[in-house]
C-alpha cells in the first residue's frame, strides 16, 4: 500500500479567468499527461490558429457540453507527484451552480480561488469566499492569475490582495495564501517567474505538495460510525464479531476503553485490522474494523466514542443547508429522509429560520421560499436520535444529506449548527 498521502483540492472563478488553463498547466508542467494527450491538443490550436498551445484544452473535454447544456456538472481530475496524490474538482462558477460547488467543495482540504488580475475582486470571488468558509475549506489560496496582462506589476497584486484579505477578514476563514500566477505562460505554477522577482513566496504547485494537511482531521473526538458488521459464521471463527467502517474523527489504539452508541454499553478495544493486517492504532481518514473485548450488538449507523468526550445525541437539529432541488422547494412541515454518517432516519423540517443572502450576507428573514442553490438556516425533528457534532468541528459527524422520500434523490445537504 503507497503511503503517499491525498490532498483533495477544488477550483472556483469566475467565467473566463482562466481555471481551465491554470489546470492545464498543473497537468502540463507537472508531467501528468501524456505526450498523445498533447498532441492531440496541439493539433487543435494549430487548426484553431492560436500561436501557442492552448492547455485549458485538456480540461475542455466537458466545457463543450457545458456551453450545450448537457452536463454541468463537477469534473473531477486526477494526477499525482512522487510526493502526493491529487483530486481537483472542478466546478462551475455561476451563480445557479452553487449546489455544484458545495458538492465538490465539501471534501476539499484546499480551495484554490482565481482573481483575474486585471477585474481584481467580483462579487463571484466573495461568493466563492463566502462558500469555502461556510463549508469550512481548512486552506484557501488565492491564485491572482494573467499577472502578464498587467505586467506583472507588483502594486496590483498588492492591491487586490490587501482587498480580498479586506473582505475575508469578516469570514470565518483560517487559512489564507495568495500567489501571482500566469496559467498562460507557467509562471510560478509549477515553475519560479522570472517576471516576478519581487514575489519571494513559494509556487503552487510546491503549496500543494507541502500544505500541512494530516492534522485537518479530528484527531481529539473519537468517532468510529459502524458501517458493517463482519460475522463470517464459520467454525474457524465462531465467535468472531468486527465492526468495519471508515474513522470521523479521533485516533484508535488497540486496549481503549469505548463507549457504544445508543445503547450505553461500554468496552475495550481487543484489536484493530486495516488493509494491512493488525495495527496498534488507527486514525481519520482510515478504513479498518474493530473487535472489542465483551460480545454487544452493535450495527450499522451504531457508533462507537469514548465516555468522557460524546457527540451530542438529539433528534432537535440547526442547520445551514443548500438546497439542490430544481422541482421543489423546500416545505416547511415537509418530511424527508435524511442521512447522517451510516444512519439513515426520517426527519420533518420544523422551522425555516431565514435565507442567506449569498453575496452580502445579511439575512433574509421575511422569504422563506427555499429553492434550488439557496442557502438558508433551518430546524428539523429527526425519528430517532442523531449523533452529531458541530459541522465547524467535524465535518463528517456534522454534515447530513437530504433525500426526497417519493423520487429517492438527493435534494440537499447540510451543515450542523
Amino acid at each position: 500500500m503507497s503511503n503517499t498521502e491525498l490532498l483533495r483540492f477544488t477550483t472556483a472563478g469566475s467565467v473566463d479567468d482562466g481555471k481551465s488553463t491554470l489546470i492545464g498547466r498543473l497537468l502540463y508542467d507537472s508531467k501528468s499527461i501524456h505526450q498523445d494527450q498533447y498532441e492531440a491538443i496541439e493539433r487543435v490550436s494549430n487548426k484553431r490558429g492560436e500561436e501557442q498551445v492552448n492547455l485549458a484544452l485538456l480540461t475542455d473535454g466537458l466545457k463543450s457540453e457545458r456551453e450545450q447544456g448537457i452536463t454541468i456538472d463537477v469534473a473531477y481530475r486526477y494526477f499525482s507527484t512522487p510526493k502526493r496524490k491529487f483530486i481537483i474538482a472542478d466546478t462551475p462558477g455561476h451563480i445557479q451552480y452553487t449546489r455544484n460547488m458545495v458538492t465538490g467543495a465539501s471534501t476539499a482540504n484546499v480551495a484554490l480561488i482565481l482573481i483575474d488580475a486585471r477585474h481584481g475582486v467580483i462579487e463571484q470571488t466573495r461568493r466563492h469566499a463566502i462558500i469555502a468558509s461556510l463549508l469550512q475549506i481548512p486552506h484557501i489560496v488565492v491564485c491572482i492569475n494573467k499577472m502578464d496582462l498587467v505586467n506583472y506589476k507588483q502594486e496590483r497584486y498588492d492591491e487586490i490582495k490587501d482587498s480580498f484579505s479586506d473582505f475575508a477578514s469578516k469570514l470565518d476563514v483560517r487559512d489564507v495564501d495568495f500567489i501571482p500566477i500566469s496559467a498562460l505562460h507557467g509562471d510560478n505554477v509549477v515553475n519560479r517567474s522570472k517576471n516576478m522577482s519581487w514575489y519571494q513566496g513559494m509556487t503552487l504547485m510546491y503549496y500543494l505538495e507541502n500544505v500541512h494537511i494530516a492534522s485537518d482531521h479530528n484527531l481529539i473526538d473519537v468517532r468510529f460510525p459502524v458501517q458493517y458488521v463482519i460475522r463470517p459464521y464459520s467454525d474457524e471463527f465462531h465467535d468472531y464479531r468486527g465492526y468495519s467502517g471508515r474513522i470521523a474523527g479521533g485516533i484508535l489504539k488497540k486496549g481503549d476503553d469505548v463507549l457504544l452508541l445508543p445503547s450505553g454499553f461500554t468496552s475495550k478495544i481487543a484489536s484493530i485490522k486495516g488493509p494491512a493486517g493488525e495495527t496498534g492504532q488507527a486514525f481519520p481518514p482510515q478504513s479498518v474494523t474493530i473487535l472489542l473485548e465483551d460480545k454487544l450488538d452493535l450495527s450499522r449507523g451504531d457508533m462507537i466514542v469514548r465516555e468522557k468526550n460524546k457527540p451530542n445525541s438529539t433528534q432537535d437539529i440547526d442547520l445551514m443547508i443548500c438546497w439542490f432541488d430544481s422541482e421543489k422547494a423546500l416545505q416547511q412541515r415537509g418530511k424527508y429522509v435524511i442521512q447522517h454518517t451510516t444512519q439513515e432516519a426520517r426527519c420533518i423540517v420544523k422551522d425555516i429560520q431565514y435565507k442567506l443572502n449569498i453575496e452580502t450576507l445579511h439575512r433574509i428573514q421575511d422569504d422563506k421560499t427555499i429553492n434550488m442553490n439557496d442557502i438558508a438556516r433551518i430546524t428539523i425533528r429527526t425519528t430517532k436520535p442523531l449523533h452529531v457534532d458541530a459541522y465547524r468541528t467535524n465535518r463528517i459527524t456534522g454534515s447530513v444529506i437530504f433525500i426526497d422520500e417519493a423520487t429517492n434523490n438527493t435534494v440537499g445537504a447540510g451543515m450542523i449548527i
